[in-house]
């Protein structure tokens, strides 16, 4: 029949086209089912300004980094259309006419740049590198893994637990302190037993606070700031950042033709307004239209909150599980803004709109620590940040498909406004707070205000009621100590199953999620694979 599958697939972001392609590839007749009218979610690349409809930005994600090479060879996504310009250095001007750029590779270069502000943190900055490189090592590779159940395993799940448990021990005595510090401090504190130079810890300290309802003083940030700088797990290269040419849309795309390849069958417009299920079983979907699919196996990639409280009765999940999905933490106060800019920014610290390597890189807004905490508290007190944080890219400075000829785009993942705006668009006072960003870098690079040709404003209502992202969370929840490895994003339910069988969860809120890398999609094929392996022993001993 027309609509009854092998697998179906809810959602159409970067991980159900992931796994649809996994699972078409093995031989699975498999449907995704996509709410909106194009596939992608957050990887999205549009064109938001009618009056210049040549100007496209990365609408809401922004960078590639921790896909791995697994992923990328199995979709051969290369042939499909993703490719990836490295990025450039960090950097950020001051308002004293200094600056400061750390480079991925460069030891001396980053050496020279530091020495500027501190000649101590200079020579320790190796070290900081060395020990964060030894540390991701390991738990780098462990984003693979799936998480076990504790308290009961299978013999897969088992044999997994005991390898990390072998990859954990050869970190010593040390070692296993400096993960535990890693997942229980805060950035600020971490850094402060690092470095003395507010501006050198000014740079460290974006990674751990980036998409995250907490400020570099929370305990955690430190881990955040790990997940953010593991790069690609396939070759252990430690905060390999780069631009998809096409934008993050062009990721999504490739992934999508990759499913539609393989032979999956991909339906936008297709909201699913609830999970059918029988005795406990996935059976199918009803959309909203009223059609019915049926399928023995179903793939959620969509927010917890909305797959296991909206699509489902709650009376078919257990009490425990539901209490959880109910407490998952999903804040924000992410506000993203795109702008055309007429040249590139010419810093005091560094003058010039000719191309240099600090427009190639992350072009910051984060003077330390404190300025960073300051934003958040601002958030946390019921106001947007009178000084808000950025991390900016120009992307166009490779990537010349997104903007005319002397055209860039500016892209500013900027925070926070207070969390509960995801309820309400608070439009005038976003525009403020974009303003606001704005004289930030005019302070920095006079004459950069000037040159704004467009913007867009993107705030966590418009993440919600456009992506379903709720809360305005881009990681689907938040990645506090709670919420990872076998928390993530319920206790006994980090494994990719979930209470209902056959239905599998691999959105951004599992293990490894947050960030465009398809790890979830990935690890969650794995499950199903080794689940229908058990199932069909089970069948020959009579046991099906």
């Amino acid at each position: 029949m027309a609509n009854t599958y092998d697998a179906i697939v809810i959602g159409g972001g970067h991980n159900g086209l992931v796994a649809a392609a996994y699972l078409a590839r093995a031989g699975a007749r498999t449907v995704v089912l996509e709410a909106r009218n194009k596939t992608g979610g957050a990887a999205d690349t549009s064109s938001p300004w009618p009056d210049h409809p040549g100007f496209k930005v990365t609408t809401y994600s922004y960078v590639m980094s921790l896909m791995p090479p697994t992923i990328i060879r199995d979709l051969h996504l290369e042939r499909h259309g993703y490719k990836v310009y490295p990025m450039g250095p960090y950097y950020q001007a001051f308002p004293d006419g200094r600056s400061i750029k750390l480079y991925a590779d460069d030891a001396k270069k980053n050496h020279e740049s530091v020495a500027r502000f501190s000649k101590k943190d200079a020579d320790t900055l190796p070290l900081w590198d060395e020990w964060l490189a030894g540390v991701a090592k390991v738990l780098g590779p462990l984003l693979l893994h799936v998480p076990p159940k504790l308290g009961s395993m299978a013999l897969g799940d088992l044999l997994d637990t005991v390898r990390t448990a072998w990859k954990v021990r050869k970190l010593g005595v040390r070692g296993v302190g400096d993960v535990t510090k890693l997942f229980t401090m805060s950035i600020t504190d971490l850094l402060n037993e690092w470095f003395e130079s507010d501006a050198v810890k000014a740079a460290l300290t974006i990674n751990g606070v980036i998409g995250t309802w907490a400020g570099p003083d929370e305990p955690g940030t430190a881990y955040v700031m790990l997940h953010h700088s593991i790069g690609d797990v396939g070759d252990g290269h430690l905060g390999s950042w780069g631009f998809p040419e096409g934008g993050m849309g062009a990721v999504a795309d490739a992934c999508r033709r990759a499913a539609e390849e393989f032979g999956a069958e991909i339906r936008t417009n297709a909201r699913v307004g609830r999970i059918l299920t029988r005795g406990g079983r996935f059976v199918g979907v009803a959309l909203e239209s009223g059609e019915e699919l049926r399928a023995p196996l179903g793939v959620s990639c969509i927010h917890p909150k909305i797959a296991f409280l909206r699509l489902l009765d709650r009376a078919e999940l257990p009490p425990d599980f539901v209490r959880d999905i109910e407490n998952w933490k999903t804040r924000s106060g992410v506000v993203k803004i795109n702008c055309a800019i007429s040249r590139l920014p010419s810093f005091t610290a560094d003058p010039g709109s000719d191309l240099q390597d600090h427009h190639t890189g992350s072009v910051e807004m984060c003077l330390s620590p404190e300025y960073a905490e300051r934003a958040f508290q601002d958030a946390r007190e019921g106001r947007a940040a009178e000084r808000p944080f950025n991390d900016g890219v120009i992307p166009t400075v490779f990537d010349r498909t997104l903007m005319p000829e002397g055209v860039h785009l500016f892209s500013m993942f900027t925070q926070w406004v207070p969390h509960t705006w995801s309820q309400e668009p608070h439009r005038e006072e976003l525009e403020a707070y974009a303003d606001r960003m704005i004289d930030r870098y005019d302070e920095l690079a006079p004459g950069f205000k000037a040159s704004v040709i467009a913007r867009q404003v993107i705030g966590p209502y418009d993440m919600e009621q456009e992506l379903g992202l709720v809360g305005g969370n881009i990681f689907h929840g938040e990645l506090s100590p709670d919420q990872l490895f076998h928390m993530r994003p319920a206790p006994g339910y980090a494994d990719y199953r979930t209470p209902i069988r056959g239905l599998y969860h691999a959105s951004s809120a599992t293990h490894a999620g947050g960030g465009v890398c398809g790890i979830p999609a990935y690890n969650c094929f794995r499950v199903i694979q080794r689940d229908r392996r058990r199932g069909a022993i089970a069948a020959k001993l009579g046991r099906g």
